[in-house]
């Protein structure tokens, strides 16, 4: 990597107002109630994290497309002006459209294309399976925005050393972790 440039692990998780379920407690013989409201919207967060720092950056969108990707680019090169990025990622479909590729190139985003299949090479997957079993199980919220501003606020809100414990960066099998000393 060029001196200077900015590593980033992106990925892209979707909230539905259905919660997801999981295993919760409940009086013996009785079934645990979780209250629905019957509409399933949803949003996506697209967030990149830095492994050297913690730093975190999201964006909400209503779709995954490839639209809301290249609008993440766009993000990410305002936040990083003048420097290099370098951007690990999987090879979603909004990610590999040839505008994506193209406008990563127009603005100086170098993609690193992840392995098929190895979604636990992904630091931001880990904190979205994180937040979805702490703060997205067993409930639903009002709105579907609520629920992703509740989302953004969780992930915004850990520290730096959680954030990056939580994305498994500080195991000592991290596999970047010659890139991030």
């Amino acid at each position: 990597m060029p001196a200077g440039a900015v590593l980033l692990i992106e990925d892209e998780t979707i909230l539905r107002l259905f919660p997801p379920l999981r295993a919760c407690w409940a009086l013996r013989g009785e079934q645990a109630v979780v209250p629905i409201t019957g509409q399933n919207a949803k949003r996506v967060l697209f967030g990149v994290i830095d492994p050297r720092t913690g730093h975190r950056i999201l964006m909400r969108a209503h779709s995954m497309r490839q639209e809301a990707f290249q609008a993440f680019l766009r993000l990410l090169r305002q936040r990083y002006p003048g420097r290099s990025i370098w951007l690990v990622l999987d090879e979603a479909s909004c990610h590999t459209a040839k505008a994506s590729r193209q406008l990563a190139t127009k603005l100086d985003i170098t993609l690193i294309w992840l392995p098929k299949q190895c979604s636990e090479l992904n630091s931001m997957d880990h904190l979205w399976r994180e937040l979805k079993g702490k703060i997205a199980a067993n409930r639903q919220f009002a709105d579907i925005d609520h629920a992703a501003l509740h989302a953004e606020k969780w992930v915004l809100g850990l520290t730096k050393p959680q954030a990056l414990c939580k994305a498994g960066v500080l195991s000592k099998n991290f596999w970047l972790k010659v890139f991030c000393q």
